[in-house]
Parts: C-alpha cells; sequence; structure tokens
C-alpha cells in the first residue's frame, strides 16, 4: 500500500511517501522559520498562505524522488487537527481533493498521534506495549500505548508544555527565534550546577507536569544577572526539565509496568534530553527509543505513516474523498475513544 502523507498544522510544510512494503520512500520539508521570524512566533494568516505555496510543488517533489506517480498511490493521509486552522484547511483540502480525483480513500490523522507513532519509523522500531512521552511544542503528557489506537492518557502539562517553556526562556535570554534550540545551543557553554532551579511537580506524586514557575524563576535570575551569566542560567533550565521528565518517566514506566519508553516531538531532538533517559533507564534494566533527529519536528512522514496504519490493520477506513472536517482542538484521548 502506498500512502501519500501532508503535514500543514502550523509552521511546516512537510510532505512523504510511505510504502506498507518498503517503508519511507521519500520525504520533503518547507519550514517557515525565516517567515515568521521577524515576529517572534507564528503568525496564522502567514502560515496559511505559505502552505498554499508549497505544498502542490512539495508533492511533485516527493513523488519525484521516490519514482512514483499519482496514479500509484493507494491512499491520502493528512493531519486533520489539532492545529492552526487555515493551516490544517490547506493540507486536508489538497490531499481530499487528491483522493477524490483519483478515487482512492483519504485519512484524516491526529497530529500528535503522527508523533507518537514516528519512532517505530526508527531502527530497530519499539514494539507495543511502551509508553510514550510526547514532548511537541504545546504538548508534554505521557501515554500508554498498547496498540496503534489504543492510548490512555497517564498524565500531562497543568500550563506550559516542555516546549513552551524552552521558548518563553529563550525570549528571557533575547534568543532568536525559535526559541527552544538556540537555547540548547546556549546551554552547551553553560555550568548547569551553578543555579538552584525548582523542578516543579518532582514530588507530586502523579504524572502532570509543569513548568511555568520553573520559567519565572529564569525571569528573576535574568533580572538579576548579566548577560555573561545567560549560558548558565540557560544550562541550569535545561538541566531542570531533563530532571523533571527523566523522573516521570521513569515513574510511569513503574505505574504501567512496561519496560520501554518512547519519546516524540521536537524537544526529543535535545541532546541533553536523550543522554539522560538513556542512562537513567539503562540502570533500570529498561530501554528508551526516539525517532530520527530530523522526524522529531513536525514532517509528513509521521502522517503517511500514521494513516497507513490504520488502513493496513483497518482501525479507520478512510473517506472517498470531498467531505471532511478539520479539528482544530483535538485531544487525544477522545480520538483514541473514537477509535474502540
Amino acid at each position: 500500500m502506498l500512502v501519500l502523507g501532508i503535514e500543514s498544522s502550523c509552521d511546516e510544510t512537510g510532505v512523504a511517501l510511505y510504502d506498507t512494503r518498503d517503508g519511507l520512500l521519500a520525504d520533503a520539508l518547507h519550514s517557515q522559520i525565516a517567515l515568521h521570524e521577524a515576529y517572534g512566533g507564528v503568525v496564522p494568516e502567514l502560515a496559511s498562505r505559505d502552505h498554499v505555496r508549497r505544498v502542490v510543488p512539495l508533492v511533485r517533489q516527493t513523488l519525484q524522488q521516490a519514482d512514483r506517480s499519482l496514479a500509484q498511490l493507494d491512499a491520502v493521509a493528512y493531519t486533520a487537527g489539532p492545529g492552526l486552522a487555515g493551516a490544517l484547511l490547506v493540507g486536508a483540502s489538497v490531499a481530499e481533493s487528491l483522493a477524490l480525483a483519483l478515487g482512492i480513500p483519504a485519512v484524516g490523522v491526529h497530529h500528535l498521534e503522527g508523533h507518537l507513532l514516528s519512532p517505530l519509523l526508527g531502527d530497530p522500531p519499539p514494539t507495543f506495549p511502551f509508553v510514550a512521552l510526547l514532548v511537541s511544542g504545546g504538548h508534554s503528557q505521557f501515554m500508554a500505548v498498547r496498540a496503534v489506537g489504543q492510548y490512555q492518557l497517564l498524565g500531562e502539562t497543568v500550563d506550559d508544555a516542555a516546549g513552551e517553556a524552552f521558548d518563553k526562556t529563550a525570549q528571557l535570554l533575547g534568543l532568536s527565534y525559535p526559541g527552544g534550540p538556540a537555547l540548547s545551543r546556549l546551554a552547551e557553554t553553560g555550568n548547569p550546577d551553578r543555579f538552584a532551579l525548582p523542578r516543579p511537580m518532582l514530588q507530586s506524586g502523579d504524572l502532570n507536569l509543569s513548568f511555568s514557575g520553573l520559567k519565572t524563576a529564569v525571569s528573576l535570575l535574568v533580572k538579576a544577572h548579566p548577560p555573561e551569566d545567560y549560558p548558565d542560567i540557560a544550562a541550569s533550565f535545561e538541566a531542570a526539565v531533563v530532571d523533571v521528565l527523566c523522573h516521570k518517566a521513569q515513574q510511569a514506566l513503574a505505574q504501567t509496568g512496561m519496560t520501554q519508553l518512547v519519546v516524540a516531538g521536537g524537544v526529543g531532538a535535545n541532546q541533553r534530553l536523550r543522554a539522560a533517559l538513556t542512562a537513567r533507564l539503562d540502570e533500570r534494566g529498561a530501554s528508551v527509543a526516539f525517532p530520527p533527529l530530523r522526524l522529531c519536528t513536525d514532517n509528513g512522514a509521521m502522517i503517511a505513516y500514521a494513516g497507513a496504519l490504520h488502513l493496513q490493520r483497518q482501525t479507520r477506513s478512510g473517506s472517498p474523498g470531498g467531505t471532511f472536517a478539520i479539528y482544530p482542538r483535538w485531544n487525544l484521548q477522545e480520538y483514541a475513544r473514537a477509535l474502540e
């Protein structure tokens, strides 16, 4: 089964081609970082217009790279939510139009499910069941994953997600957009032990997360210290986030009785987090899996793959194309219950 995937939920246009026999054949991605940098964040209208300009050329590029044609497609998968409404509409309308014209099914995929399943594209891939730590820009969640479509929420952020905390802290430090990667680069030159920052909800007894207080603590440090100390502040902040995520991950594995953690989302590319999780779980006889670095951010490959899994396992039938809905706010738990 050959599936075209289209991702357009926010500020990256991703297209990929996945074959259930041969794996990921090709993928292409256009990032809007340069477009939004002057505004310090994503401007929804500009994002939508850029998706309009990019998506069709990227589809052509991906098909050409894989030496495949539209006529060979068996299905089209696209991000139906959550995300920016206008951005979602671009990918959904292109995908549904293609499906209608070609007489093949179209499948709307939950964006977070795409992230959650993306580590399965790694080598070697993890196997079910596992605990998933989703740490994308606006989401921090622990999920128990027993199969495709079987997701149980274990805990989530009660305020700022880890990715938001990285971006907001980067703004406090005067770093350029996007803030998270810039902060991590600055932290590489700093001393993570210099400032004793709080570890929010570390001993809460549950799997919920909170990072707004940590961000506030950083803001007080920034006011009290010169720019020469910013690398140490960045490193101390990063260490605090990593400590909390590692502690909660170990707690999630103990609570579920599982021995395998899967990390997905943009923060999953953080090298300090990867190293700490690998070391701490190895000490406990558990393992951790990450998606390939280039698939940590939003991408078409995860959408094509998730759509293919649903069609292959018949957990979703797909629509004949032409009629569709998008879901700017879409709870993953509710989505999973609808699949039961």
